[in-house]
């Protein structure tokens, strides 16, 4: 892990401890090589909603650790600010934007890693989500994904928040396009939020294995109070690796 600690030392407080997200996830794929940098090789790091991968923070971390770095998002902004960060410190990526349910800008066996952090709730469908990263992996290319634990959509957040009672409100899978209020989605649109998804793991887990990818790592972790109310009773998020065979 020298490289990556080298890398956050590169770059300043500013960026917040959003950085630290794939920290475990390097020391889980460390093991079977000698160091981050021959993990990396060619990174495609890629996200799709404004707030998916925190613009201008995942991808700098990879960029300044050595890694080749392609940023394929559906915003421009969160694209702009990954350009504007990389630039302000000295660092070159490839920004692209584009669906992740559609890579046809990425050529065949192009990347040796692909890094997704919790993003998929913004997907509607997953199965060619799968399909693209397996296509655009080398063989032997690791991906990476976090996930947001479906079980998170059951409940009535807004009661939730308002009384600390958990409320079971939603049948899963949960559409906010199905689910949420007129109101409240009309509001969301207005504001050009995002709609979220969610999606069983069968969907999740099960879809990269169909895809030719090997499940070869998983873990779970926690949010934080000050995010949910849901905080101690399960693990909000899981991530995988998972290997193109």
């Amino acid at each position: 892990l020298q490289d990556f600690e080298m890398a956050l030392s590169r770059l300043p407080s500013e960026f917040g401890s959003n950085l630290l997200v794939g920290h475990r996830v390097f020391e889980e794929i460390n093991y079977d090589s000698g160091t981050l940098e021959v993990q990396f090789g060619r990174v495609a790091a890629w996200c799709v909603g404004w707030c998916a991968c925190g613009g201008g923070q995942q991808v700098p971390i990879f960029t300044a650790a050595g890694a080749e770095v392609t940023s394929y998002d559906a915003s421009d902004v969160q694209l702009e600010k990954d350009v504007e960060t990389c630039q302000r410190h000295g660092l070159e990526i490839r920004a692209i934007q584009g669906d992740m349910a559609d890579m046809a800008a990425l050529s065949d066996e192009e990347f040796d890693l692909i890094f997704n952090p919790v993003s998929n709730v913004f997907a509607e469908k997953l199965e060619l989500i799968w399909q693209e990263s397996s296509r655009v992996l080398k063989k032997g290319g690791s991906l990476l994904c976090g996930f947001m634990d479906p079980a998170f959509f059951l409940f009535d957040h807004e009661v939730l928040e308002e009384t600390g009672e958990l409320v079971v409100k939603h049948k899963l899978p949960y559409s906010d396009v199905e689910h949420a209020s007129a109101k409240l989605l009309s509001e969301m649109l207005e504001a050009q939020l995002s709609v979220e998804y969610s999606h069983s793991w069968e969907t999740q887990l099960g879809g990269q294995c169909q895809a030719g990818l090997a499940i070869t790592g998983f873990y779970e972790d926690h949010w934080d109070a000050e995010s949910t109310g849901l905080h101690g009773w399960f693990p909000m998020f899981a991530a995988t690796r998972a290997v193109k065979l």
